[in-house]
C-alpha cells in the first residue's frame, strides 16, 4: 500500500474481514446444534469438545501465519522464503499429531490426564484422525489470505470463507447421511470446510502471486534467511500459543472457585457474548499491517480509524450490557435459566471496555510486526497470562469470588497489561517513520 488512505476506504478494505470473522464465530455453535440433534448427544458433544480444542492447540503456532505473509509476502523473494517456512510449520505439525495419536501418548492423555470415560475417549480419538489435515490446512489458507489481503483483495478473503462454510455444511449432510456418530459430523464437517477454503484460498491468490515484484522496496525489509525468518515469525507463533492457554487455565481454577458448576455453566456463553464485540478488533490487525504504507506514512488514518472501531464496538458491547438485551441474549437467545444468566451479568458488564483494549493491542501489533519487531508481541503476551493467572488467583483463592466474576476482572486486567507493555515498542517503531 503505496498510496494515502482515508477513512471510507479503510472502511471498504476492513468491511470484508469483519464479515469472514463473524461467520467463523457461527462454525462451532452451528456444529454443536447438529451433534445436539442426534443420536447420544452427551458423549458426541464432549467428544467434539475435547477434539476441537486439541486441533485447535496444534494449530496455535500457524495463526500468525496471515499477519505475517501480509507484512513480509511484498516481493517474491519473501514469498518464496516465507512458503518455505510454512511448508516446515505444517509439516511438523501433522506429524505432530499423527505421533500423539499413533503412540500411547494419545490413551494416556485422554484417559490418564484427562480422565474420560472409555466412549468418550474412543470418540475423541477417532474424530482427531479425521481432523489430522486441519493444522496444516489452517497454515496453508491463512499464508494465501495474507497475500490476498497484502494485495487489497479483502473480498476474496471473504468469499473463501463462504466456501468454507458451504463445504462443512455438504460434510455434515454426508456424514449424518451416512450415519456416522456425532462427533464424526463435526470432524469430516470441519476438515471439508478447511480444505476447501485451503484451496480456494490458494485459488484467488494465483494473480497476486504472479504479480509480485522482483524486490521488496519495504524500508524495514526482512532478513530472508531461515534464521532472520524464523527470527521474526517464532515470537508470534509463541505468541498464538500462550494466548490458546488462557482459556483452559481459566477453565481450571473454575473449578475451584465459589459457585463452579455456574461459573463453568456461564462462562462460554459469556466468551460467545464478548467475542462478537471483540470480532472489530482481531480482523484489523491484518487490515492496519497493509494499509500503514512502505513508511507508515498512512499512520494518522489507520490510528484514527482504530478509535472509530474501539468507540463503537465498545459502546455495543455496553449496549446490550446495561440494558435489558442482556437478559434476552443469556435466557432467550442462549438458553440459561434466569438464575443462571443472573451470574453472567455482572462479568458482562466487567468485559465491557474488552472491545476498546482488543483494538489497541491488535493495533499495537500490527505496528509492530510491519516495523519487522516482533519479540515485544510475545513479552506482551506473557505479560496478560502472568497478569491474569496472579489477578485470578487473587480473585479466587483470596478474595472467594465467585469465578466466572474473577474471570472477568482477571481477563481485563490482562489485556490492560499486554497494552501498557506493547506501548513502548509501539510508539517506537512509529517514531522510525
Amino acid at each position: 500500500m503505496h498510496r494515502p488512505v482515508s477513512l471510507p476506504r479503510l472502511l471498504r478494505f476492513w468491511l470484508p474481514l469483519e464479515a469472514t470473522w463473524l461467520m467463523m464465530a457461527v462454525e462451532g455453535p452451528f456444529l454443536a446444534a447438529v451433534i445436539a440433534r442426534l443420536a447420544d448427544p452427551t458423549p458426541n458433544l464432549a467428544a467434539y469438545g475435547i477434539a476441537y480444542a486439541f486441533a485447535i492447540i496444534v494449530e496455535a503456532p500457524v495463526i500468525m501465519m496471515m499477519s505475517a505473509a501480509t507484512a513480509v509476502v511484498d516481493a517474491r523473494p519473501g514469498y518464496l522464503a516465507l512458503r518455505r517456512l510454512a511448508i516446515a510449520l505444517n509439516a511438523s505439525l501433522t506429524l505432530v499429531m499423527v505421533v500423539v495419536l499413533a503412540t500411547p501418548a494419545m490413551g494416556w492423555l485422554l484417559r490418564d490426564l484427562l480422565r474420560l470415560t472409555p466412549e468418550v475417549a474412543r470418540l475423541t480419538e477417532r474424530a482427531l484422525w479425521v481432523l489430522l489435515p486441519w493444522p496444516a490446512a489452517i497454515g496453508y489458507r491463512r499464508f494465501y489470505q495474507g497475500i490476498l489481503i497484502r494485495a487489497g483483495l479483502t473480498r476474496r478473503v471473504t468469499w473463501g470463507t463462504v466456501t468454507r462454510l458451504a463445504a462443512m455444511a455438504a460434510g455434515a449432510l454426508l456424514a449424518r447421511g451416512a450415519e456416522l456418530p456425532g462427533v464424526m459430523v463435526g470432524a469430516v464437517a470441519l476438515t471439508c470446510g478447511v480444505c476447501v477454503e485451503a484451496a480456494a484460498s490458494r485459488l484467488m491468490a494465483s494473480g497476486p502471486v504472479r504479480r509480485l515484484a522482483p524486490e521488496s522496496a519495504h524500508p524495514d525489509a526482512t532478513d530472508l534467511s531461515w534464521r532472520g525468518l524464523s527470527a521474526f515469525y517464532w515470537p508470534l507463533a509463541l505468541t498464538s500459543t500462550i494466548a490458546l492457554a488462557i482459556h483452559p487455565l481459566v477453565t481450571f481454577f473454575m473449578g475451584r472457585a465459589t459457585a463452579p458448576l455456574e461459573s463453568l455453566a456461564v462462562l462460554p456463553v459469556l466468551n460467545a457474548l464478548v467475542f462478537i464485540f471483540r470480532t472489530p478488533a482481531l480482523s484489523y490487525q491484518e487490515t492496519a499491517i497493509a494499509m500503514l504504507g512502505e513508511g507508515r506514512q498512512n499512520r494518522r488514518p489507520v490510528l484514527q480509524f482504530a478509535g472509530w472501531l474501539a468507540g463503537l464496538s465498545t459502546l455495543g458491547l455496553l449496549a446490550v450490557a446495561w440494558t435489558p438485551a442482556a437478559s434476552f441474549w443469556f435466557v432467550t437467545v442462549s438458553g440459561l435459566s434466569p438464575d443462571l444468566a443472573a451470574y453472567a451479568v455482572a462479568p458482562l458488564r466487567i468485559l465491557g471496555l474488552m472491545p476498546a483494549l482488543s483494538v489497541l493491542l491488535n493495533l499495537q501489533r500490527a505496528i509492530l510486526v510491519h516495523g519487522r519487531d516482533t519479540r515485544p508481541v510475545t513479552a506482551a503476551s506473557a505479560v496478560e497470562l502472568g497478569g491474569l493467572l496472579a489477578v485470578l488467583s487473587a480473585g479466587v483463592l483470596g478474595f472467594g469470588l465467585v469465578g466466572v466474576t474473577a474471570a472477568a476482572i482477571a481477563f481485563m486486567m490482562g489485556r490492560l497489561a499486554a497494552n501498557v507493555a506493547l506501548a513502548g515498542p509501539a510508539r517506537r517503531v512509529l517514531r522510525r517513520s
